[in-house]
């Protein structure tokens, strides 16, 4: 009861961090998306581009890092400096990369500007997201709250306020490199207040240690590049395929669905579980599959009522928060909807799979679900550029999350037939009461009887208090 009463409370200090930079960051999209859809279209192209930096040192060097961090021996002072050391020499790389591939494909000097501007800031991200793990290893999450949380105003005040006074793109872009700058000074300045963190000094052989971590984590510098390029490839077939516009279109869409997979894979899988998979199975493997099964169960229900809700109401929420603009293309929120029920369970696998180290077999796995990305991009979209980007990215993540998923069925069984099967009736419970309901009465009532199941299941499935162990 203790334990999962610590989980709830960490899961909330970093959700109420979240929402106030989610609160932030849609407030500027539906501003930008009101104001041009294709210079919206241009913002998305370049977040997408950052995405690959912020992911090279997030994604793929966060996760080792909580391990080095674990350790009771060790100067944590000497961890932060060699991962630090080594995120600074990914962002060079990356903004050497991005630089390139901006000119190869010809973008204007707006959207060359925005784009590194952006990019750069993103790639602070990983440099303070460093000493943010060391916080959530010594379970200080309610102290990552608050930087997070003052850094987000700040960064996302200066973007309103340059667009509002309609300031040049190069130094609209900059927003993400005053965010991360006060999160990096922030988050640093708490770690440097502890006991454990002597300083930041390499040391004598700081240097060679970091070479060899760096070495070490390639693996997961490639799962990294595998990931979000499956994630973000589909963005880029639609840009010369379908243009700015129809990217801006996409992105509406897309952020009404990421917001809610963002929630549970950034801040409740990697805030909180992930830290402690990696202790359960070190040492105790039977809590370990308790905690997996707990989490597969309650992500299912919570992901089934969400995503009904955006496939029914999709066609009234979408014009409504980015205005009637995107009206003819908010169906293309229903298609992204099952992505949801994906992502959550694909990346409880994925952290799974860290904590087993099977880095290798993952990498493998991302770098399949990569190249079958890819070929879906290039059956799918000239064609249809919209229709087929959503599809490309959903049927993209449904592969991928089979092999995550069906590795760690076989080797936990975090969730069995009978759960998959109480699951899958209640969803066809609930689609089968839509499409009846709704010949017959108004759409309002045919929604509330399809997400009464869903409901029911949420219920069923919540999260309960554990027993008190026996004197």
């Amino acid at each position: 009861m203790s334990s999962q009463h610590s989980i709830i409370r960490k899961f909330l200090h970093l959700a109420t961090a979240q929402w106030v930079r989610d609160g932030l960051h849609t407030a500027l999209i539906v501003t930008l998306a009101r104001a041009s859809a294709a210079t919206y279209g241009e913002f998305v192209l370049a977040f997408s581009l950052a995405q690959f930096i912020l992911f090279l040192g997030e994604f793929g060097l966060n996760q080792p890092m909580v391990m080095a961090l674990s350790r009771k021996w060790g100067d944590k002072g000497q961890v932060l400096a060699q991962y630090g050391l080594i995120k600074i020499a990914l962002l060079g790389a990356g903004m050497i990369g991005v630089t390139a591939f901006c000119l190869i494909q010809g973008y204007s000097n707006g959207l060359l500007w925005m784009s590194l501007g952006i990019c750069a800031g993103c790639g602070l991200e990983p440099l303070a997201g460093s000493f943010f793990v060391a916080l959530r290893v010594q379970h200080r999450q309610d102290q990552e709250a608050y930087v997070r949380s003052a850094s987000a105003m700040l960064g996302y005040g200066y973007a309103l306020t340059a667009l509002y006074l309609g300031w040049p793109a190069w130094s609209f872009g900059l927003f993400k490199v005053v965010e991360n700058l006060c999160n990096l000074c922030g988050s640093a300045w708490l770690c440097m207040r502890w006991d454990e963190v002597s300083g930041l000094s390499l040391g004598r052989r700081g240097v060679a240690r970091a070479w060899r971590t760096a070495v070490g984590g390639l693996v997961f510098v490639a799962m990294a590049l595998a990931a979000i390029g499956y994630n973000k490839a589909n963005v880029f077939f639609l840009q010369r395929h379908g243009g700015s516009e129809a990217v801006g279109a996409y992105g509406t869409a897309w952020e009404l669905v990421d917001g809610v997979s963002n929630l549970a894979a950034s801040l409740l899988l990697s805030g909180v579980i992930y830290p402690l998979l990696v202790k359960l199975w070190r040492t105790d493997k039977q809590a370990f599959a308790a905690l997996a099964r707990n989490c597969a169960r309650t992500l299912t229900a919570a992901s089934l009522p969400v995503m009904a809700v955006l496939a029914m109401e999709c066609d009234r929420l979408l014009p409504l928060i980015f205005g009637q603009a995107y009206a003819p293309s908010a169906w293309v929120v229903a298609w992204l909807a099952p992505s949801i029920l994906i992502a959550f369970l694909h990346n409880l696998a994925a952290y799974m799979m860290l904590a087993f180290m099977r880095e290798r077999l993952l990498l493998a796995i991302y770098t399949g679900g990569l190249l079958a990305g890819l070929a879906l991009c290039w059956m799918l979209i000239p064609g249809s550029p919209l229709w087929g980007s959503a599809v490309a990215i959903v049927a993209t993540k449904a592969l991928v999350g089979a092999c995550t998923v069906g590795y760690c069925q076989r080797r936990v069984g975090f969730m069995d037939a009978g759960q998959l099967a109480l699951a899958g009736a209640c969803a066809a419970l609930a689609a089968g009461l839509w499409w009846g309901v709704s010949r017959i009465g108004p759409r309002e009532a045919a929604e509330a009887c399809a997400l009464a199941p869903l409901l029911w299941l949420l219920w069923r499935w919540r999260p309960r208090k554990a027993a008190p162990a026996p004197k």
